[in-house]
Formats: C-alpha cells, sequence, structure tokens
C-alpha cells in the first residue's frame, strides 16, 4: 500500500487514539474474570445497601406504595440461596440451551462446506461492477456463522479484489464491514439472536415476570438492515476507501499470497449441492407453511386466529430455535451428501460436535454470567438501579424516542472496550430494559437500538475476538499495515452505518410505526 504524509498523519491520530482505546480495555479483565468479579461484588454490594436500608416505591401498576427494599447476600439466608442455587442459576440461564440447540445445526452446515460455499458462490459469480455489493451482501449473510465469515470470507474478499486488479485491502475492509459491523442485520436467524432474546428475557422479568422475548424478537428490522448495510458498505467502499487507499503496491506483500490470490469457482458437485440444499430448504419452508398457515395448524395459537399465523402467541415462535436447528440440519445433510463431506449419521454427529468444542469458553461465560443475572435479581438492585434511573429520565424529561439516540451512543462506546456482544449485554441489559420499560418501551426495541450500537464499533475495537485475525490477513498484503491503519480504514464504515442504521431505527419504529419483530410491540404496556 502507497503511503503519504497525509495517510501518515491520520496513521498517527489513529494509533493514538487506538493506544486510549487498547489502555482502556486492558484494565478490564478476561469477561469471564469480569463476570466472577461482578457476581462477587453484588454480594458486597447488596450487603451495604441492605445495611443502608436502600428502598424505592414500586411504580407498576397494582403496586403503588409498595416498597421495594434492597435484599442482601451477606447472611445465613443469602448463603443458602447462593450455594443452593449455583447450578440451576446455570441450567436454567435462558440463552445456554437456545444457543447450543442452534449450534448442533448451524454446525453441520458449517462441516459441510455448505456456509463456504454458499459465500463463494454469491461473490464469486457476482458481476464484476457488483463484486462490492456482492461481498459486503455475503458477508452479512455469512454472520449467522461468524466465525466461517472472519476465516473465509475476509481473506476471499481480499483475492477477490486483488484478482480484479483492485486494491486487496479494500476488498477485505468490504468484507470484514458486512460480516462484523452487518453483525445485527441478516435475512435468516442466526445463533446471536435467541442468545440476545434469552438475555433480554432475564432483564424483562425484573418488571414483569412473565414476560417472554423470542429469538424473531428483531427479525423484521434486521432484514431492512440488511440491504441498508450493504449499500452503505458498498458505497463507502467505492467513494471513500478504495480512493483513500489508492493503487496497490505489492512489493511490501507476502509472495504467497500474491501467488494464491486466484480463488477457484464452485466445482461441479458443489453446485449440485448447492442445488440439493435448495430443495431441501424449500422442503423445511413446505414443513412450516403446512404447520403455521392452515387455521388448524398445530403451530398456530387457536385463541388468536384473528391474528393469522404471524400471532406473537402462536406455538410456532416458541419454537423457533428448533427450526433454526432443523433448517441448517437439513440443508447442511443435503450438501454434504452431494460433495461426499456427509456420508453417514457419524458425519452429521461430528459436525455437531465440532460445533460444540468451540462453544466451551461461551459454557464457562455463561456460568459466570448467570451466578450475576440471578444475584441482581435476587438483590433488587436491577430494579432498584432501573426505576432510579427512569425517574432521572423522567425528572429531565427525556422519556421521548429521543432516549434511545443517548442509548445506542451508550452501546457503542461500552462496546469499544467490551466486545463480546453477549457479555455486553448481560451486564447492560439487566439496567437498561428495565429502565426503559419503565418509561414505556418494550423489551425488543430496546434489544433491537442496542444491537445497532454494538455493531457499528466492532470494526474499530481490538477487543472484538477477531480484530486479531484481522489484522494478520492484512499484513499479508502489506507487512507494515499497523492496528491504526486499520482502525482508520474502518472508521468510515463505522461513522455510516452508526448515523443511517440510527436514522433508519427512527424512521422504522416511531416515523412509520413498524413492528421490529413479528408480535414485538414497540411500547410496553403492563396493563
Amino acid at each position: 500500500m502507497n503511503s503519504s504524509p497525509a495517510n501518515s498523519v491520520h496513521r498517527n491520530w489513529f494509533t493514538r487514539f487506538l493506544d486510549t482505546v487498547e489502555w482502556l480495555g486492558n484494565l478490564l479483565p478476561h469477561p469471564v474474570t469480569l463476570f466472577a468479579l461482578l457476581a462477587t461484588a453484588m454480594v458486597f454490594v447488596s450487603g451495604l445497601f441492605g445495611w443502608l436500608g436502600v428502598s424505592v416505591t414500586d411504580p407498576r401498576p397494582g403496586s403503588e406504595g409498595v416498597s421495594i427494599e434492597a435484599v442482601s447476600l451477606m447472611n445465613a439466608e443469602g448463603v443458602r440461596m447462593i450455594f443452593g442455587n449455583l447450578v440451576s442459576n446455570f441450567v436454567n440461564f435462558a440463552p445456554l440451551g437456545v444457543v447450543l440447540v442452534a449450534m448442533l445445526g448451524v454446525g453441520v452446515a458449517e462441516k459441510s462446506g455448505l456456509l463456504s460455499a454458499l459465500v463463494r458462490g454469491i461473490v464469486l459469480n457476482a458481476p464484476k461492477h457488483l463484486v462490492t455489493v456482492a461481498l459486503v451482501f455475503a458477508g452479512v449473510i455469512s454472520n449467522t456463522a461468524s466465525e466461517m465469515g472472519y476465516v473465509v470470507l475476509v481473506p476471499l474478499g481480499g483475492a477477490i479484489f486483488l484478482a480484479l486488479g483492485r486494491h486487496p485491502l479494500a476488498g477485505m475492509a468490504a468484507a470484514f464491514a458486512g460480516v462484523s459491523g452487518g453483525y445485527s442485520a441478516n435475512l435468516l436467524l442466526g445463533t446471536i439472536d435467541p442468545l440476545l432474546a434469552g438475555i433480554t428475557q432475564e432483564a424483562a422479568r425484573l418488571i414483569d415476570p412473565e414476560y417472554e422475548v423470542f429469538a424473531t424478537a428483531n427479525w423484521y428490522f434486521m432484514i431492512v438492515s440488511t440491504f441498508m448495510i450493504t449499500a452503505v458498505g458498498s458505497l463507502v467502499t467505492i467513494f471513500i476507501v478504495e480512493p483513500k487507499l489508492g493503487s496497490y503496491d505489492d512489493s511490501r506483500a507476502d509472495p504467497h499470497v500474491l501467488d494464491d490470490s486466484k480463488m477457484s469457482p464452485l466445482r461441479s458437485d458443489e453446485k449440485k449441492g448447492l442445488a440439493m440444499a435448495g430443495l431441501a430448504m424449500l422442503g423445511v419452508i413446505g414443513l412450516i407453511a403446512l404447520l403455521v398457515v392452515p387455521e388448524n395448524g398445530v403451530l398456530r395459537d387457536p385463541a388468536a386466529a384473528g391474528e393469522g399465523f404471524l400471532a406473537s402467541s402462536a406455538p410456532f415462535f416458541r419454537s423457533i430455535v428448533a427450526w433454526i436447528f432443523v433448517f441448517f440440519l437439513a440443508t447442511g445433510f443435503a450438501y454434504g451428501k452431494v460433495v461426499g463431506t456427509m456420508k453417514n449419521d457419524r458425519d452429521v454427529i461430528d459436525g455437531m460436535a465440532s460445533a460444540i468444542a468451540t462453544l466451551g469458553l461461551y459454557v464457562v461465560l455463561v456460568f459466570f454470567a448467570a451466578q450475576f443475572v440471578a444475584f441482581f435479581g435476587w438483590t433488587n438492585l436491577g430494579l432498584i438501579t432501573a426505576i432510579a434511573g427512569a425517574d432521572f429520565l423522567q425528572a429531565i424529561g427525556l422519556t421521548g424516542p429521543l432516549v434511545f439516540f443517548f442509548f445506542i451512543i451508550m452501546c457503542g462506546l461500552v462496546n469499544l472496550s467490551l466486545g463480546s456482544a453477549s457479555a455486553q449485554w448481560a451486564v447492560t441489559a439487566p439496567i437498561f430494559v428495565p429502565m426503559l420499560m419503565l418509561i414505556g418501551y418494550a423489551p425488543e426495541v430496546i434489544q433491537g437500538a442496542y444491537r445497532i450500537g454494538d455493531s457499528s464499533t466492532n470494526i474499530i475495537t481490538p477487543m472484538m475476538s477477531y480484530f486479531g485475525l484481522i489484522l494478520a490477513w492484512a499484513t499479508r498484503y502489506d507487512k507494515k499495515f499497523g492496528i491504526g491503519t486499520l482502525i482508520a480504514t474502518m472508521l468510515p464504515y463505522s461513522i455510516f452505518y452508526f448515523v443511517s442504521w440510527t436514522i433508519l431505527f427512527f424512521v422504522w419504529v416511531f416515523a412509520l410505526g413498524m413492528p421490529v419483530g413479528p408480535g414485538s410491540p414497540t411500547y410496553y404496556n403492563p396493563a
């Protein structure tokens, strides 16, 4: 990559910015340790607040005048609760089971090679003038199984652009912007959707113990966001990133990556496999239609006949995780059977096992996160904080839709130091979901706003788990490519995503009054 004095100034400025972010991020321990510390701190804080007699008045309908007091865990009853519920807190934590079940199906699709072939088919078969669009779009779709996007699509983007005579780092940037910056946009539901919905549900039940949040909570908004992210990411690549990078100087590249720059197109058996996977997909869709479209469909809610098959109370939405499992299992096996990667049941089981094997760290994190969330609920500190925060927002008059602008900014800033979407939401949801519910907004909308802030800054934070991998891929094309340069390259995407996505959110939710997902309300009415 050619450098100029102007570019050097930008790199120096972004390097200093990155140094600050890294310093702040390094002050935080590993997410697992963080949750362990938070859970421990919750015990001591509850003891202090209980001793001080901290309390608030319950504002919920039917509970007027009732006092909510801080409950101490630093007594005999608290010790019994902690040790007696350690296991149940873990196994009953809503996100755990849904992620494990969904990953069983995704593991088969990934192991068979379906996901990789699908992405290659989208990008490599696109007309040359639409390659950028196809690359960003494929990145968004690939985040259904995010590892595949980072590991396969990002380096593929560089190779494709190089083969077309364009700057390879621009291709990598476009793919990275789709995979990571568009993490909360998709046409399909992925494993992150039931994970975040489970955390949101746990937080919402601090206010409403019966509240349910489904994996489809943000699906409509995700679909429309897919096209917005694709358009914005493509325009930023073409009109900002590529001109800034200039012509490519391969003198600082790894010779091997130049030799391997041309990617082979899909083989004939892979094309047949994709066709078979398409038939399997139609079969699954047909089965779903058979179960939900007829008035007597077994996955419809008979009590909601007037609402059609998209009624939020329909058993279909409660079983959406099972359908994610079936969808990826059927399409992955159909593809693998044709190309020879799935010969029998052992191959299917191996695919499932390999997917679960990658979740070891996640399971450890969930154990400690579950304890923290449980302690937060037992002590009433989450509810007290939410009520106090809601009272403050009402006192300053910040109860209208504008509150989401500041909420999205806050989520984006927190993401700079805590890159894991699930870890960040597990910490912030118990505070902000109840707080915003108390001023009248539904948990599904709150979760949708959080996802905008989280995704928009994914591509500029070194705390994101794949940031180092992207940097390693980039240095193959330019040995002097540094973290500051990567931040400078991706920052335009982050800025334009944040602005355009926030505008889309306000237009979609508040101007047009559209739901963010099937049966997802905009406002929370406890009555």
